[in-house]
């Protein structure tokens, strides 16, 4: 035993490269897909909630909405606490927090307790994506950052693909209460996997050799990959188009609230948001009520989005470290833009299921493929001790977008019965967020 030991200890301390990272990036994919999966299956749940609460479209929303309000308002605290703290109690205590808030959701006896449960719910979650986007930012190298973030972003597509088809089945099996009850339990196992196994920085876990620290920190990598990876290679006109330039970093807190770079990134974040988190809660009941569908059709049709999102969400972070060289303004203007136009196509779609999914399928690869970018953006931008700062800003500015959405969307067809006017709204709404992008920086990544 003493010998293996050894040779444990010989490896980690020698020049061979461990690659632990990726192994903290699963646990981060796994615990966001949880994350996910039990904010989203409200929207499979609000058709049974709405027949057995006979309430109105405009109170489904607010349902819906009132988990933003909570998880917008407990950002920024978490990111000071995670500042001062690091990101392992205070993740899994969110982890733990947010599935005791999701099994009470099955519990309810009238809307009002739907409502609060769902804002508990937002105020659990809220510590979670800061502190795991806190973790690629500490344990990822500037050229890895975006890919990583896409795999992160990628775990919050997987649930809405997965979920619809599993929430439908326990619903129409067990009763929709039955979805909360079932979808509690995952997370309380990985709150003590992420406890136990997940540290706040590289340096502080054993398994990672100096090699990989090294090249976490200083960005450094073999002789071979050194002489064929491009330095600072030169985009012409896009990069005076997305003003890419060497610029301070934002190193204290008052410079994060100082800052048009990230104020501007929190707007955008915040159209954006709009657009994903109303279509998550009202795309359900747009292909029940004005495509007639059945319960078992929408939940295969419902997922279409997030298959393409998927897809969008890996391929836009690889695309923005490797095709744009750590550039994020691309991306990021790229899925405002082309969003924006695919909400047209979707005001004039006609009644056909296989053209409805593959739309679905192109709008939710458009909207993601500049998602990983909101993120990575800012760990160019920030020093390590302000990103989480910084991320908690943005999410909290950002994610009040999916408080209004879902209620504006209501209110909506309360009032016009219309679901087009909903694709207006968004598109709208994504090109502002062009506009938006247009103006920020695109900080020089060392």
């Amino acid at each position: 035993m003493n010998q293996n030991q050894n040779v444990v200890d010989n490896n980690l301390n020698s020049g061979r490269r461990t690659n632990y990272r990726w192994i903290i990036l699963f646990i981060i994919f796994i615990s966001y897909f949880i994350n996910m999966a039990d904010r989203s299956n409200i929207g499979i749940a609000l058709p049974f909630i709405k027949k057995e609460f006979h309430i109105t479209n405009f109170v489904s929303g607010a349902i819906s909405s009132f988990f933003f309000l909570g998880y917008a308002f407990s950002q920024i605290p978490a990111g000071f606490a995670i500042k001062k703290r690091g990101t392992r109690g205070i993740v899994s205590a969110a982890i733990v927090g947010f599935s005791g808030f999701t099994y009470l959701l099955g519990t309810v006896s009238s809307t009002m307790h739907l409502i609060f449960y769902r804002l508990g719910l937002g105020l659990a979650e809220g510590p979670a994506p800061v502190g795991m986007t806190s973790t690629i930012n500490n344990w990822f190298p500037a050229k890895e950052k975006a890919t990583a973030t896409g795999i992160y972003i990628a775990s919050t597509q997987l649930a809405p693909i997965l979920v619809p088809t599993i929430a439908v089945w326990i619903a129409t099996n067990y009763g929709w209460r039955s979805i909360f009850f079932w979808f509690a339990i995952p997370g309380l196992f990985m709150a003590a996997i992420w406890y136990f196994v997940v540290r706040t920085k590289p340096e502080d876990d054993k398994f990672v050799s100096k090699s990989e620290l090294q090249y976490i920190r200083q960005g450094e990598v073999s002789q071979i990959e050194a002489t064929s990876a491009p330095k600072d290679k030169s985009l012409g006109w896009i990069d005076k188009f997305i003003k890419y330039r060497k610029i301070s970093k934002v190193d204290t807190s008052k410079k994060v609230f100082k800052s048009w770079n990230i104020w501007g990134d929190t707007l955008a974040y915040f159209c954006m948001n709009n657009v994903l988190y109303g279509m998550l809660t009202w795309i359900p009941s747009y292909l029940v009520v004005a495509k007639h569908y059945s319960f078992i059709k929408m939940g295969f049709v419902a997922s279409a989005p997030s298959v393409g999102g998927l897809i969008g969400a890996l391929l836009g972070g690889v695309i923005s470290d490797r095709v744009f060289l750590k550039r994020r303004k691309p991306t990021m203007l790229i899925t405002a833009l082309t969003t924006a136009v695919m909400m047209i196509v979707l005001i004039n779609l006609p009644e056909n299921v296989t053209l409805v999914s593959l739309c679905l399928c192109i709008t939710g690869l458009c909207l993601n493929i500049g998602w990983p970018a909101f993120t990575s953006y800012l760990m160019g931008l920030t020093s390590g001790e302000t990103y989480s700062v910084a991320i908690s800003v943005v999410n909290s500015g950002g994610n009040l977008g999916g408080f209004f959405a879902p209620m504006i969307i209501g209110a909506l067809l309360d009032i016009f019965g219309n679901y087009n006017l909903a694709f207006v709204y968004f598109a709208v709404l994504l090109f502002a967020a062009f506009l938006i992008i247009l103006t920020l920086d695109e900080p020089v990544q060392n």
